[in-house]
């Protein structure tokens, strides 16, 4: 699963571009399930398992990336673009990337620090105020290598450090996608839907349109939160932490979650002794806003794996929480007619 995480985190796919990863995940899971492609991009795969179960259920995880776009070329060669998706204009400032599909290096910049007046020192650069540098002597040559439209990631290599940590570009959702492609490959209880979807980090789009085309009874959603366990932010706002296990999710700002296989799930951990943990406060959003009020309700779960500076070039994760949370979406689908019974009581 890391080798996987790791080629699927290298992969470029920022929204509304995820063709690069959904074709990894094709190759993996081709005669392992029945894929089919949808008009928006979505790969949607399905699992025969040992049984069919009383309930259809879908587990969703994201294809796409933040990024950017390039808008314009100045006459000087260098590139204005726009930000794809949520990304702190703090981190930013001279990180490298790769520009269309030609993987084009170049190098975001602004003004030297010491050519800037002590005002602008103290404030954080607008990305219009920005500019990419791929090495271009001219607007023409820079035309030559690049297009408006072409999408542009962060250049971060993934790297194993420290005692079991990762760390990469993109892993916000490319752990969840590899999370699930290794949950496709193992024996299943149950018939099961695996939906790899694009455009979650712009709106969560793809997750609408699948889910009407699905129509689960139950999802779960596998993504990436925050985790803020580092220096200077205090317990109760460190919201999950890395090692400590995949985290549940009891509401965010798109999705108030199903209580009772939310509890369900927190006393299927405990009784698998799996590690597991809930996140600490009511924040940020995933696919599960679009799935829940599909049709006419989906029961939706989120189970996220806790990921330090997400949605920056650095992305960091602990190995092991991936592998637990392989453990725990088993159990739950093992166990899926009492995990998502309305009438369950832990």
């Amino acid at each position: 699963m890391v080798e996987l995480m790791e080629r699927l985190a290298q992969a470029p796919g920022v929204s509304g571009d995820e063709g690069s990863v959904r074709s990894i995940i094709e190759q993996e899971l081709e005669g392992i399930c029945t894929l089919e492609t949808d008009a928006l991009g979505n790969l949607i795969a399905f699992k025969k398992g040992k049984e069919a179960s009383s309930q259809k259920l879908m587990l969703a995880a994201h294809m796409d990336e933040v990024g950017f776009l390039v808008t314009y070329v100045e006459d000087s060669g260098m590139l204005r673009f726009t930000a794809v998706g949520g990304i702190d204009e703090r981190v930013v400032i001279g990180r490298p990337v790769l520009v269309g599909r030609n993987r084009v290096a170049g190098v975001i910049g602004t003004k030297a620090v010491h050519m800037q007046t002590a005002a602008e020192k103290e404030k954080v650069c607008k990305l219009d105020e920005l500019y990419i540098d791929i090495g271009a002597a001219s607007k023409a040559e820079a035309q030559r290598m690049v297009s408006l439209g072409d999408s542009v990631v962060f250049a971060s290599d993934f790297v194993r450090f420290g005692d079991g940590f990762v760390k990469s570009k993109a892993l916000d959702d490319r752990a969840g996608c590899a999370v699930l492609v290794a949950l496709a490959k193992r024996e299943l209880r149950y018939d099961t839907y695996f939906v790899f979807t694009v455009q979650e980090e712009i709106g969560s789009r793809g997750a609408k349109t699948a889910a009407f085309a699905i129509d689960p009874d139950a999802a779960i959603v596998v993504d990436v939160t925050t985790a803020a366990d580092v220096g200077g932010v205090s317990k109760d706002k460190q919201v999950c932490l890395a090692g400590k296990g995949p985290v549940l999710s009891f509401m965010d700002r798109a999705t108030s979650y199903d209580r009772r296989s939310y509890q369900a799930v927190q006393c299927l951990a405990k009784e698998k002794g799996i590690p597991c943990q809930v996140k600490m406060g009511v924040y940020g959003g995933n696919d599960a806003g679009s799935i829940h009020v599909s049709r006419s309700g989906v029961r939706t779960l989120a189970v996220s794996l806790p990921g330090r500076y997400i949605h920056s070039a650095a992305c960091v994760l602990k190995l092991s929480d991936a592998e637990d949370t392989v453990r725990l979406l088993q159990a739950a689908i093992e166990q899926m007619d009492a995990v998502f019974d309305a009438s369950f009581q832990c």
